[in-house]
């Protein structure tokens, strides 16, 4: 009998073997019916297969078959490569014709679904054919790009604080609106909000959506995601979720799991969320991604950034930020992938227009939030979009301050007026972020060029699509503030 995948391949440490004998209990211990085996396309949505336990018993030694096929697609599914070309239109040796990869699941993740009945989710690794991580997974370039971080002493811990917005469907659609086809979204719910006036931590607006809210946040804690808060934000309907830290690659598949969580317990309510940046509804306003990120010694734990005096960060902590903004132009498709989200980048707008970095100051690009001696003192940045791939969004930050830290980038002076200070301003459309990644040599070199030209065409695609719309529908009055209907139909019930 020829060796199972996973063990010819040595794919699975001794954790991960330990790890699956405790999912196999738990299948038996609780009668699991169906295991949903997911993976985070490019675009950072949850793709996969529903195995039964039979089925999910034998993936865990030989993994599962999957089409490659969604990674032939934009947002939108239009068909950005042809498959049936000599290489697929890769770089990537191997991908003519549209072979199938090994989707192998990581058995750590593990989890039991507490809306579903019988139900479980673990996240997976895919892998070609001669058990080669597949160099397109978004979750394979986090996990080499924190294998290079550790591999100088350093872990990543991060802290997820994402806004979203929470709406009633009123008319679904389906009876009568357009079903969509490939670069053409459907029609997506006629909505409405949940709430009325702008606030901050407003309790009685948290009140009125508690029913929706409660299996949520009761779901999140039953998996063991390290849930802080729902907050009351600025615009009616616009939700805040902050999650304690983690490490790694746990914290993007948290951020992975709280939006499916979120969107699919939403859904049997009614209820529509999204977490497309600036909905095209009247009175909503641009919903951002905050990272909190610190760096922690491998070996002790010990956090690498804390001042000793009345520096703003350690030393490693200021080469950190140094290389944040060193990179952040180009690590604009990382941190804003969407048309949409380039909407927040506006002076005064609670959102970072430039690359800059502050103390508690939260016009800055990257805010330092410490004190010395604090063992929490850590730098949130601000100019991620909701909408963010967790798993790309986390990578980039990760290269980025590694490469501060190995070379001692200096972040310049502490700015105490962010938006007008004197420094290099971010794109202000995703064709431009697009352009600045293609000339790029720093992510390159850190993700491969394999996987650069691919993410550029990709998001040339979605550009190229949104250009030839806004050709011939070019009325600012038709724009539900300032916001197409392109971009709306695009994004919303999407992410």
């Amino acid at each position: 009998m020829s060796e199972k995948f996973v063990r010819k391949h040595s794919i699975h440490s001794p954790e991960q073997l330990a790890a699956a004998e405790r999912s196999i209990e738990t299948v038996n211990r609780e009668e699991i019916e169906i295991v949903r085996l997911v993976w985070p396309d490019q675009h950072g949505l949850l793709r996969g297969k529903a195995l039964t336990r039979k089925a999910y018993l034998a993936a865990l030694e030989s993994g599962t078959e999957i089409t490659m096929a969604p990674f032939f697609f934009d947002p939108a599914n239009a068909i950005v490569f042809n498959p049936f070309t000599p290489d697929g239109g890769f770089s990537v040796e191997g991908l003519g014709g549209s072979p199938n990869l090994k989707m192998v699941p990581d058995p750590g993740t593990f989890r039991v679904l507490p809306w579903v009945e019988s139900t479980a989710v673990v996240f997976c690794d895919l892998y070609m054919a001669n058990g080669q991580p597949f160099p397109l997974a978004p979750r394979t370039i986090l996990k080499e790009t924190l294998s290079d971080f550790a591999s100088s002493g350093y872990k990543l811990i991060s802290g997820i604080e994402m806004e979203w917005y929470l709406t009633r469907v009123v008319d679904d659609g389906l009876a009568k609106g357009s079903l969509g086809a490939p670069g053409t979204p459907a029609d997506p719910p006629v909505v409405a909000p949940v709430a009325r006036g702008y606030n901050y931590l407003l309790m009685d607006h948290l009140d009125e959506i508690d029913d929706v809210l409660r299996p949520i946040r009761r779901a999140l804690e039953q998996m063991g995601l390290p849930l802080r808060s729902f907050d009351d934000e600025w615009a009616p309907s616009q939700v805040e979720t902050t999650f304690d830290v983690l490490e790694g690659v746990a914290a993007a598949d948290a951020a992975a799991l709280f939006r499916m969580t979120t969107k699919q317990i939403a859904k049997r309510q009614g209820y529509l969320a999204s977490f497309m940046c600036t909905p095209a509804i009247a009175g909503f306003y641009a919903s951002g991604w905050h990272l909190h990120t610190s760096v922690v010694d491998a070996g002790t734990g010990r956090n690498l950034m804390v001042p000793s005096d009345n520096a703003p960060l350690s030393e490693l902590g200021r080469h950190y930020v140094g290389g944040t903004l060193a990179h952040g132009v180009a690590a604009s498709v990382f941190t804003t992938p969407t048309i949409n989200g380039y909407r927040r980048r506006r002076p005064y707008s609670l959102a970072p227009d430039r690359l800059t970095w502050g103390q508690d100051n939260r016009a800055a690009m990257m805010r330092v939030i410490s004190a010395p001696n604090d063992a929490a003192s850590h730098v949130e940045n601000r100019v991620g979009d909701s909408a963010a791939n967790p798993y790309l969004y986390l990578a980039a930050q990760a290269a980025a301050g590694h490469d501060g830290i190995v070379n001692r980038v200096d972040p310049g002076p502490i700015s105490e007026d962010p938006y007008n200070a004197e420094v290099e301003q971010l794109p202000v459309t995703l064709a431009d972020a697009v352009a600045a990644l293609e000339a790029d040599t720093f992510f390159r070199k850190a993700f491969g060029d394999g996987f650069i030209d691919y993410l550029v065409a990709m998001k040339r695609s979605e550009v190229d699509r949104f250009e030839a719309w806004t050709a011939e529908n070019s009325d600012p009055d038709t724009y539900i503030n300032g916001v197409t209907d392109w971009e709306h139909r695009e994004y919303f019930e999407n992410f």
